[in-house]
């Protein structure tokens, strides 16, 4: 599965969440935290439910942003699934994961309604940070998010443009979802007018090994989905690559060239990871 761009709508915002396909995000996601007021909650619980419920058949993932643990997750799945599952959904995403069982209670709060979705974990404060790793290696766990601006509230750092402060953290998560082979996602770029630096920041995300990048704005989706696509001449290279691994293989060769470069197992996974990139896997 593909995650270039991971777009999040207001869950109290029906007809934003009805359009918000056509974005051309590779992820939507209805917002129940963050984008809905305290008071908006039930509204919110609602509308998402309905709209799952109807004809609503989106081609992009569908995804719904709880609220935390401890702070009305059981509310929003009970609203959401009191009669099952809806179709149309596709993952939860859990914000401010802290811990393997973070994701765990949610999992299994999923699970009382009779099914399982898949998790993608919001990492977004120092704690979560420092157990980025077992929020990545929990059964349940399909992706791992990075949000700069809540762990900077949360550290008291200034965030600058060089986003330095938040460096060591970004690289973090970026492992932690390597080393557990789940995707990793990079944090929201929020100058929705600032079409050149939103690009630049999706550009070192994929050279940190990010695999998409969150998004706020149907604006922002396009510049996320190009950075984060391989061009036409790097997926040709990909392609010959792997084909020649396999007549390297169907030979019992354990060397090979392409375009007179020796090529071993990392460039081999170098190719593999533009192949799936490209969707083309």
């Amino acid at each position: 599965m593909v995650r270039r761009s991971v777009m999040f709508t207001p869950g109290d915002r029906p007809e934003m969440m009805r359009t918000a396909p056509e974005a051309g995000s590779d992820v939507v996601v209805f917002d129940l935290e963050d984008a809905v007021a305290p008071a908006r909650k039930d509204e919110a619980r609602t509308a998402v439910r309905e709209l799952l419920d109807g004809a609503f058949d989106p081609e992009p993932e569908c995804c719904v942003r709880v609220n935390p643990i401890g702070a009305g997750v059981e509310d929003d799945i009970d609203a959401l699934l009191s009669g099952g599952i809806p179709d149309a959904l596709d993952s939860v995403m859990l914000p401010k994961a802290e811990s393997g069982a973070d994701v765990d209670r949610l999992d299994a709060l999923v699970g009382e309604h009779g099914g399982d979705l898949p998790v993608l974990a919001l990492v977004e404060t120092a704690r979560g940070v420092l157990n980025a790793d077992e929020v990545a290696d929990a059964e349940a766990t399909d992706a791992l998010l990075f949000g700069a601006e809540d762990l900077a509230a949360d550290l008291g750092a200034t965030r600058t443009d060089e986003g330095t402060e938040v460096l060591y953290a970004r690289e973090r998560v970026v492992m932690a979802a390597s080393a557990a082979d789940v995707d990793a996602i990079d944090t929201v770029f929020t100058d929705i007018e600032d079409t050149a630096g939103l690009a630049s920041a999706a550009a070192f995300a994929v050279g940190l090994g990010y695999d998409g990048k969150m998004a706020i704005h149907p604006a922002q989706v396009e510049p996320i989905n190009g950075a984060f696509t391989p061009d036409p001449e790097t997926i040709e290279w990909a392609e010959r690559v792997l084909a020649a691994r396999d007549d390297a293989d169907t030979d019992d060769r354990g060397v090979f060239a392409v375009d007179g470069e020796m090529i071993d197992a990392p460039l081999i996974t170098q190719a593999e990871r533009i192949v799936e990139r490209a969707g083309r896997d």
